[in-house]
């Protein structure tokens, strides 16, 4: 059986590691170390490493199955490209405009220990920092394998991925939305950056083309299962396990596939929806049993 806590704790400090050297460097020609530092802040704020996670593992998937491209010389920077932008979505999620959290993984938010207008150029200069990690010219010697990462990484995180989906929720909050919209919404803000994610860790690895559509199919499922397994928790589970208060979607009127459904109806779909992504991979045999088991821990966590 697949010890996924021990998967994702190795792989996190594996790219944990990668973006403190990382920025170790980055402080040696810094102008703005206040700025750095409120980056370094969120980047280096614990947290799951899931999509991270879902980059090497899905490397890892490529590399096992013999048809194969060149692969990255580091899949851990491009895992750390994927975190460095999840990191930027946090902070600007976070902020008094968007959702006003004033805690993050049982910390003080970034707005709250940096000031608003820090925190918004932290979020920028991380979005900005993804983009430099992918085309450094020592990622990989094949510069169309670059242009795919960093093409994919920028669909996910624009106005067709998490900001056009961010933009839909604060709507949703004044809209009537249906489980179309509502699946629409998610697919861009939570589900497009683990889409990008899972594919990015297929073409990191080497993996065929049809690696990279399993791969992105298993994802897009397993991107709405996440947000719904979120929303479950943001009902019922412990804010000391979450990090930050729980209730505030009900209280701010969000849409969901829970307030829709309700809480028994949303936890079948995303069983549901887990085995539809588990599906996808299952072909590959054993090459896919760590994808298969990050998918499953995704509805089972407690935070």
């Amino acid at each position: 059986m697949t010890d996924v806590q021990a998967i994702l704790s190795r792989d996190a400090a594996c790219i944990d590691s990668w973006l403190s050297t990382h920025f170790d460097r980055c402080e040696a020609m810094a102008t703005a170390p206040h700025l750095l530092k409120a980056m370094r802040y969120s980047a280096l704020n614990g947290g799951k490493r899931l999509r991270g996670s879902l980059v090497l593992s899905a490397a890892r998937m490529a590399e096992q199955i013999s048809i194969k491209t060149e692969a990255c010389s580091s899949p851990v920077a491009v895992a750390a490209s994927v975190e460095l932008m999840h990191s930027y979505s946090l902070i600007h999620d976070d902020l008094p405009a968007m959702d006003d959290a004033e805690l993050r993984r049982g910390a003080a938010a970034n707005h709250i220990t940096f000031g608003e207008a820090t925190a918004i150029l932290a979020g920028d200069a991380l979005q900005t920092e993804a983009f430099a990690i992918l085309s450094a010219p020592d990622l990989s010697e094949c510069t169309s394998k670059q242009l795919k990462l960093i093409h994919l990484l920028s669909h996910a995180s624009g106005f067709q991925g998490m900001a056009g989906g961010q933009m839909l929720d604060l709507l949703a909050v004044e809209q009537r939305f249906t489980m179309a919209n509502v699946r629409q919404m998610q697919d861009m803000k939570t589900g497009a950056l683990i889409h990008a994610a899972a594919v990015m860790g297929v073409v990191a690895g080497g993996g065929a083309f049809a690696l990279e559509q399993a791969a992105g199919r298993y994802a897009d499922a397993l991107g709405f299962a996440f947000q719904i397994a979120d929303d479950l928790l943001d009902c019922e589970s412990d804010p000391s396990l979450l990090g930050k208060p729980s209730g505030r979607d009900a209280e701010q009127g969000k849409a969901s596939a829970v307030t829709l459904l309700g809480l028994a109806e949303a936890r079948k779909m995303a069983v549901d929806l887990i085995a539809e992504a588990c599906d996808f991979l299952r072909p590959f045999g054993d090459a896919a049993h760590e994808m298969i088991a990050l998918a499953l821990f995704a509805i089972d966590r407690d935070h």
